[in-house]
């Protein structure tokens, strides 16, 4: 076993196992997304493409940083479930109550913890769901509502891109889909955070998500409206109150913090990658090349949890056990050097890429985000043409948690914003919410508040 990388918080016994020795912990101050890339490498180099890690205290699990290791992982169901009550740690009671990883990995009735025919009908009711959103009114809603948020800060000549922009402009887009109010939208992303950040804090965050989503799916079953919720609980699949909620927490949790560090890390690397500014200025990039660079690069979400073993077998050269965890590490599978050119570098336009995931279980929302990010990055790029980075960037701050990869700050200025004539910002006015129509949807009607 490996000494623990130097940030990586405590030595653990050997997880999984649990035999004597030492592993490196994806928790602790000091990890972040800025110094996780080194402990992968470190964790390759020591026990190659599958390696023992510890994610919370006395939480014990393998983490796959092999991109071939990755795939089998996601399209072999028969090996590996998604449903946590495989979980022998779970089963045995070995895992606290107050955990903060069991939001994220307690069972839920939700497409992220069925297999086979039970996901495949949830699944079709996400898809199409998300498939009924207009793209065109999508797109133009998002362009809206982040000149919106720049005419806010214009005048400042100077802003945070993340918490300004970057944070403010999924959350508006992601409560114009579910048919959110600002407030309440606003009161939801700050739900999410407190889960993803697997802190003590992660349970009271999960409650108050649910308490919001079950306020708004019971109204929506009095009076239908025109938002994703309204879909889901329409389609033919015939989603329980229960199923479409948790549905819902698994599609927000996704949705809006992948695409608020997908936003954030592509304005980071163009602000501090002059050479990727310039492809792209000079049309030897588009804005989707520069986006997949990204995503092979500083994929949003770096791990991802998880999957159980149903049998004992040898992956990745280790002894698994039925009833491992085993958690997709997306960003380190993107690094493997087995896949990547000699130089190391990804090439442009390659999507194979596991930044949304593989298999059944591949991300449905990644178009829709792809459609918000791109916006959102092009809309910033001519609205603020001189935009550069107000600090050092090695003193940006990071957001410290085990599955994403977030900047805490992004701060910039600017001297010549371009806006076009009229826009209205947020401080005066709401934002516009972006629209979406459903093929199927209806005229909402009225009925009991």
């Amino acid at each position: 076993m490996s000494t623990p990388h130097p940030s990586a918080g405590p030595a653990v016994g050997c997880p999984v196992t649990g035999a004597p020795g030492t592993a490196a912990a994806l928790y602790g101050p000091g990890l972040d997304g800025n110094t996780m890339p080194a402990l992968y490498e470190e964790l390759r180099g020591t026990h190659g493409p599958v390696a023992p890690v510890s994610i919370a205290p006395g939480i014990d699990a393998w983490l796959v940083l092999g991109h071939r290791e990755l795939l089998r992982l996601t399209r072999e169901e028969q090996d590996f479930s998604h449903d946590p009550r495989r979980w022998s740690l779970l089963r045995e009671g070995r895992v606290p109550a107050d955990s903060p990883i069991l939001p994220m990995v307690g069972w839920r009735p939700a497409l992220l913890f069925a297999d086979g025919r039970q996901h495949r009908r949830m699944r079709n009711a996400v898809s199409e769901a998300l498939a009924g959103i207009n793209g065109h009114e999508l797109r133009r809603g998002v362009r809206a509502t982040a000149e919106a948020l720049i005419a806010g800060f214009a005048a400042d000549g100077e802003a945070d891109l993340v918490s300004a922009y970057a944070r403010t402009l999924p959350m508006r887009v992601i409560a114009g889909l579910l048919g959110l109010d600002d407030r309440t939208g606003r009161e939801l992303v700050n739900a999410v955070a407190g889960l993803v950040s697997a802190t003590g804090g992660a349970g009271d965050a999960s409650r108050r998500m649910g308490a919001i989503l079950k306020g708004l799916i019971e109204e929506r079953r009095r009076a239908r409206g025109d938002d994703i919720v309204s879909a889901l609980l329409h389609h033919p699949a015939r989603l329980t109150d229960e199923e479409v909620l948790h549905n819902l927490v698994v599609m927000f949790v996704a949705g809006n913090q992948t695409t608020v560090n997908w936003i954030a890390t592509a304005l980071r690397i163009l602000l501090c990658d002059p050479a990727l500014r310039s492809s792209l200025s000079g049309g030897h990039l588009s804005v989707d090349d520069a986006l997949d660079l990204v995503l092979w690069r500083f994929p949003p979400t770096q791990n991802f949890p998880a999957r159980y073993a149903t049998r004992d077998m040898v992956f990745g050269g280790q002894d698994i056990r039925a009833g491992d965890m085993l958690i997709l590490g997306l960003a380190a599978a993107n690094a493997d050097p087995e896949v990547l050119p000699a130089d190391g570098i990804p090439v442009a336009g390659n999507r194979s890429h596991l930044a949304f995931g593989a298999g059944p279980h591949i991300c449905p929302a990644q178009d829709p985000a792809r459609l918000i990010t791109r916006t959102a990055v092009d809309t910033i790029r001519h609205r603020l043409p001189d935009l550069e980075l107000a600090v050092p960037e090695d003193e940006l701050e990071w957001v410290t948690s085990p599955w994403s990869k977030g900047l805490g700050t992004l701060p910039v200025r600017f001297t010549s914003p371009q806006l076009p004539q009229g826009t209205v910002p947020p401080r005066t006015a709401e934002a516009p919410a972006p629209a979406w129509t459903h093929r199927n949807a209806v005229q909402p009607q009225a009925g009991p508040r």
